[in-house]
C-alpha cells in the first residue's frame, strides 16, 4: 500500500467537477465557485449570522466577478497589443471587440 501524499489539504477536502456545453464558464459561475470555497455557513446557524453570512457571500461574489471582468479585459489587450506587434492588426480589431 502506498501512504498517501499529504500536501497541505484537510482531509475532508473535496473534488469537485463542473462542465459547460461549448463555452467557457461566466464570470459570475467562477466567482460563485469561488465564494463557495471562500465563505461557509450552517443552514442551523443562528439567523442573525446565517442572514450576515449570506450577504457577504453576495457582496464577496460582486467584488470576485468585477476583479474576473477586468482580467478578462486586461488579457484582451495584452492579446490586442501581441497581435498588433505581429502585424495581425484586423485580427487583433475581432478579439478587442470580444
Amino acid at each position: 500500500m502506498i501512504p498517501a501524499l499529504n500536501i497541505g489539504l484537510p482531509e475532508d477536502f473535496g473534488i469537485e467537477v463542473q462542465t459547460t456545453n461549448k463555452r467557457g464558464f461566466t464570470p459570475e459561475e467562477i466567482a460563485q465557485r469561488c465564494v463557495q470555497k471562500i465563505v461557509s455557513v450552517s443552514d442551523s446557524a443562528p439567523p442573525a449570522i446565517r442572514d450576515q453570512a449570506r450577504v457577504y457571500e453576495r457582496q464577496i461574489a460582486k467584488v470576485i466577478e468585477f476583479y474576473l471582468r477586468e482580467a478578462i479585459k486586461s488579457d484582451r489587450t495584452t492579446v490586442y497589443n501581441a497581435l498588433t506587434d505581429a502585424g495581425h492588426p484586423n485580427l487583433a480589431e475581432l478579439i478587442r471587440r470580444l
